[in-house]
């Protein structure tokens, strides 16, 4: 996930005062979470599934200590000639013990510029040694300990111009960090320093000024502490939401690319987030000329990217990100976290607009999952790798499985197109349609190895209309003829070699990929994709939940068949394990209206609020107090990002769940949070559009729908159907079966004075403190949301 540019790699010189070099800016970006971080290199970054020149004669080889851990990310490390640690005490105790620094490398499993420092450096014989002999040297996957890499990004951030992957940072025997950075090519350039001479020199500090480097080390905890402190200090209440509400558009307004769509130059990021605040933002304002401009600019970077090469129009899904501003040419790199939440992005644009163009996006990424990141335990795995062997037996590259030649897709689709005003084959009609050339359309600047020459990514540069109007040919002629060849294409595909599959799966993505699929279910009215997140929500309760301490488990992994395994001990949850897990359950129940998920969802919140809750400052820590003992940071999340944050999430969470029980401690723990993050809203509100949209639903109210009815009858499921189609953020929506003993009946006993009228499914719907009249008719419901 590195951010990339037609611009020559940055490199950063050394610490002034400390002869202690920087790590190069070269790296996958951590933040996606943050558009203005500087981190450029002149590749986009992958992954790394069988890579040739990694995997050679590893039978050979004597593995280390991390061949016995269960992570992909890890285990691609196992035969290094490095004496790697995994994160834990032993390592700690042998650093206190022989007084040397701690040597700290964070990456992930389908990172390239991970696996670049990989082959280049860790199977280095020299700089193994060197690592073996003067440093305690310690491998974290960053997805499997989110705490540890959300604490020391923080001071690679903090005193660098960005941050990224692979991260590498020096720490004290004490966990204190003094010297970080990210990529480092293992020898010195003409224009950046080398892994080796950037161990040298930190083996000789340590020797010759071990004190200066660990009060330096002191002060800079000490600072961090007082950055990363969120609080509600003196404050009483959050900030105005109209206030926060404009000041986020606003900011959102003056950085939109108003030609192609999106926030930046390049690279460019999804960002359901922020698509998710200006349709909420829209709805708040649909009769001002903000609220339009709002709709305008979600959906229109919506149908861009739906056009653009950052989406497989072969197989579906979407890339991490793209790597120009026309969203043409992407980071190959799939993640589970960014289907799921684009999944969602793309049916709620169905609902406002009504276009179909969106649905079948939506229906197209969720194909995507069910094919190629399902696992048969019902769990969904991490991510598909950027990069793979172009044939069996080459060195991998970054983006062979995707990119095609103008020739091949020729030869493919030779058929005669009928009826066209000239010559013309399925193939030259696709190439047309695509944007493909004889030469390639991926631009140099952007393949600076020359891996890409003549190859091209699929993208959308005319309208079906134009492209048949060009040939003389009808829209639906054309619309089929262009289906018939991506399936083609696709069952080609099939036959190279693949990337590499990330199969560890994580209660927290598994838990938007829960929501991706029950919302997308629901508002198109497809059973099958809430049954695919009914089976979602039973994994997560059979493989990630611990029945005796209630608390979630973080990692589990694919196994032989539909077998998953999980390491011991444990990987407990973190905070986005709950806060993602609970909003998945809850969009779960609407989905089915079956509430033994709202149940656990409650069940989840206790938990969350026991390991997690900041009884002093509000909010939420992102990990739990002794699961992090040691490090030198207990971090609270503050940024919406490529992920939203979970206390973000955990306010939504929260609201709802007041909405469903009536408890009114949520919703006081909502106002807490949100006045907990109100400076960092006050100050940077586009950094927390999840939490502005929180912080209105919290003043505003939510809708308390409810559809008394059986629920298999037709009347109940048309009023519901009704509310799914349409756009209403924020709302709890209850069925209500007349059975005063249900679960929710006990949480809300003012359900059970409701009646239906004339024996007929019956709608009402409360808000601010008033309740509707009933009603009967989905259409006449619809008049009423749609006030």
């Amino acid at each position: 996930m590195s951010h990339s540019s037609s611009s020559p790699p940055k490199h950063k010189g050394e610490h002034k005062g400390r002869g202690l070099p920087r790590g190069s800016e070269r790296g996958s970006s951590t933040r996606d979470k943050d558009r203005s971080a500087t981190v450029s290199s002149s590749m986009p970054a992958g992954g790394k599934g069988s890579r040739s020149s990694s995997a050679t004669n590893t039978a050979q080889k004597v593995p280390n200590r991390l061949i016995n851990e269960k992570s992909p990310y890890l285990l691609q490390h196992a035969y290094n000639p490095v004496d790697w640690y995994p994160w834990g005490q032993e390592a700690f105790d042998k650093a206190k013990k022989e007084n040397k620094p701690i040597f700290l490398s964070v990456g992930y499993s389908t990172c390239h510029w991970c696996h670049m420092m990989e082959e280049e450096t860790f199977q280095n014989e020299e700089i193994g040694r060197l690592l073996s002999e003067d440093f305690i040297s310690v491998k974290v996957d960053r997805e499997e300990r989110p705490d540890v890499d959300k604490v020391y990004m923080t001071f690679v951030q903090a005193t660098s111009s960005g941050g990224g992957w692979p991260m590498n940072v020096w720490l004290t025997p004490s966990l204190q960090p003094f010297v970080g950075g990210t990529y480092f090519p293992p020898e010195d350039g003409l224009t950046r320093v080398g892994f080796r001479t950037v161990l040298l020199r930190i083996r000789e500090q340590w020797k010759q000024n071990k004190n200066t480097l660990l009060e330096s080390s002191q002060r800079v905890t000490t600072a961090l502490l007082a950055r990363s402190e969120i609080s509600m200090g003196d404050r009483q209440a959050p900030p105005s939401a109209a206030t926060m509400n404009s000041r986020c558009f606003q900011q959102l307004d003056e950085g939109y690319d108003e030609e192609h769509g999106g926030f930046a130059e390049a690279p460019k990021f999804p960002t359901p987030v922020i698509l998710s605040f200006l349709f909420s933002y829209w709805l708040g304002h649909r009769l001002a000329q903000d609220g339009s401009r709002a709709q305008q600019m979600a959906l229109h970077t919506l149908k861009m990217m739906a056009n653009g090469g950052i989406r497989d129009h072969v197989g579906q899904g979407f890339h991490r990100y793209s790597t120009d501003r026309q969203w043409h040419v992407p980071h190959f790199e799939k993640m589970l976290y960014d289907q799921a939440q684009l999944a969602v992005s793309y049916s709620q644009a169905f609902q406002i607009s009504g276009d179909e163009f969106y649905s079948d996006v939506a229906k197209g990424i969720l194909q995507y999952v069910s094919r190629s990141l399902s696992h048969r335990s019902g769990g969904f795995c991490s991510a598909e790798d950027a990069d793979s062997p172009p044939e069996r037996g080459m060195r991998p590259r970054e983006g062979a499985f995707y990119v095609w030649t103008a020739k091949e897709v020729q030869r493919l689709l030779p058929e005669p197109v009928a009826g066209a005003t000239e010559p013309l084959t399925s193939g030259q009609l696709l190439t047309k349609h695509y944007g493909l050339t004889e030469a390639g359309n991926i631009n140099t600047s952007q393949d600076p190895k020359g891996e890409l020459q003549g190859q091209n990514v699929l993208t959308v540069r005319y309208s079906l209309e134009l492209t048949a109007a060009r040939f003389g040919l009808e829209v639906e002629a054309v619309r089929s003829l262009l289906t018939a060849g991506l399936d083609k294409l696709f069952q080609a595909r099939k036959q190279r070699p693949k990337p590499h599959l990330d199969s560890k799966m994580l209660a927290a993505w598994n838990g938007l990929m829960v929501s991706g699929y029950a919302v997308t279910g629901a508002v198109l009215g497809v059973d099958k994709l809430v049954h695919c997140a009914t089976n979602g929500a039973k994994f997560l309760k059979r493989h990630m939940f611990d029945v005796a301490t209630g608390r979630l488990k973080r990692t589990c992994y694919a196994g032989t068949g539909a077998t998953v395994e999980h390491s011991e001990p444990p990987c407990w949850g973190f905070l986005e394990d709950y806060a993602f897990v609970v909003r998945g359950l809850l969009d779960l129940y609407e989905a089915s209206q079956e509430s033994a998920w709202l149940e656990w969802a409650l069940r989840l919140q206790d938990t969350q609020d026991r390991l997690f809750w900041d009884s002093q400052g509000g909010g939420y820590f992102c990990s739990e107090a002794e699961l992090g003992a040691g490090l030198p940071l207990r971090v609270k999340d503050d940024q919406d990002g490529a992920e939203p944050s979970a206390n973000s999430v955990a306010a939504h969470n929260l609201l709802r769940l007041h909405g469903f029980t009536g408890h009114k401690d949520w919703l006081d723990k909502c106002a807490c949070l949100l006045t907990a993050f109100s400076e960092r809203m006050r100050r940077v509100p586009v950094a927390l559009p999840e939490m502005v949209r929180a912080l209105s639903a919290h003043q505003q109210g939510l809708k308390q729908i409810v559809i008394c009815g059986d629920a298999q009858a037709k009347d109940t499921r048309a009023l519901l159907q009704c509310v799914h189609s349409l756009y209403v953020p924020n709302k709890v929506l209850i069925l209500a079966d007349g059975d005063p003993s249900s679960f929710l009946s006990r949480q809300l006993p003012f359900l059970n004075t409701l009646r239906r009228l004339e024996d007929r499914a019956t709608a009402y719907v409360y808000e601010n403190q008033a309740c509707s009249m009933p009603i009967t008719e989905p259409c006449e419901l619809r008049k009423l949301l749609l006030q």
